[in-house]
């Protein structure tokens, strides 16, 4: 893909580590980030944001304010989703960072995804490095139904990664005039059938399935070949639940499976609070926190032989 040849050369100057263990100067990969417009939730900003994480306040502003916190942060690649137009214009500003990423019509909005023809044109011309984020959830669709199949089929033809939201949606989402969001929809054990089907397509649980937790741990345990991202959990929730429930995941075995991703939407503060989230994680080892902030997303994206090891 001709726009990833450019993150690859970036990150091969930016692995460089000051000895001392800690991710500074060290690259990092967000696997879930957003390329949207800043009225996306509505104005004002909702009150479920944590306090003090202030929103952009134009699309200009949001899109200069997140590419300065990745550069800040060292995030040399973000995986970006969002409506067509914005994915492809943030691809623009940042070329060695933003991979854009797409969702599937029947996935978001109205006007904001692409079909079936678009994200395999897209992907024929370099221009695609995954399917993400399939907000299924959002459109109460499960990922068992038949509206889901046509585009796991492509990805798995394509070899594309599919990012899938799973778990948790802003609170009192599914009373918003219009909602299909449910709760129900979120169970990453609905992924099943559809990964029997399609036994070679990637697929990665967004939120990693938060709040379900044995879920999440069951389907990761019977089907090796997924991922998940502690996205959005790493800066929205309480900080002793995250630390619990990321603990309870690698405690499972799952520590070699699971990425960092910001959630970042119009809120660019999120992603140190994110990364915070993972540094903060005193039970995790530095080889842990390197697994999570680089190496598994290399694993999982197939970048491997072309990227140093961190």
């Amino acid at each position: 893909m001709k726009h990833l040849a450019l993150v690859f050369s970036l990150l091969l100057v930016s692995c460089t580590s000051d000895g001392s263990g800690s991710r500074r100067n060290l690259p990092i990969i967000d696997v879930h980030l957003h390329a949207e417009p800043v009225d996306w939730f509505g104005t004002p900003a909702p009150e479920w944001v944590p306090a003090g994480l202030a929103p952009a306040k134009t699309d200009d502003e949001l899109m200069r304010d997140t590419l300065l916190a990745l550069e800040r942060n060292n995030v040399v690649t973000a995986f970006a989703s969002g409506p067509i137009e914005f994915v492809k214009r943030w691809q623009m500003a940042s070329p060695e960072r933003i991979v854009p990423s797409l969702w599937p019509e029947n996935a978001g909005p109205p006007g904001t995804g692409a079909t079936l023809d678009v994200l395999e044109a897209e992907f024929r011309m370099g221009n695609l490095g995954a399917m993400a984020e399939v907000g299924w959830q959002y459109s109460g669709i499960s990922p068992a139904d038949p509206e889901a199949e046509p585009y796991l089929a492509l990805a798995e033809r394509l070899d594309l990664p599919v990012g899938i939201h799973m778990g948790l949606g802003p609170p009192g989402v599914s009373y918003k005039e219009g909602s299909k969001y449910r709760a129900a929809l979120g169970n990453p054990l609905l992924l099943e059938e559809a990964l029997i089907r399609h036994p070679t397509v990637r697929v990665w649980i967004m939120h990693a399935g938060w709040p379900l937790l044995s879920e999440t741990i069951a389907l990761m345990h019977a089907h090796p070949q997924v991922y998940a991202d502690v996205a959005v959990i790493n800066w929205y929730l309480p900080r002793p639940e995250f630390h619990e429930y990321l603990r309870r995941l690698v405690q499972a075995g799952l520590g070699k499976r699971l990425m960092f991703g910001s959630d970042q939407m119009v809120w660019p503060g999120a992603i140190s609070l994110a990364i915070e989230g993972i540094e903060s994680a005193d039970f995790l080892s530095v080889e842990q926190k390197r697994d999570i902030f680089y190496n598994n997303a290399v694993q999982f994206f197939r970048l491997e032989g072309r990227l140093p090891k961190h």
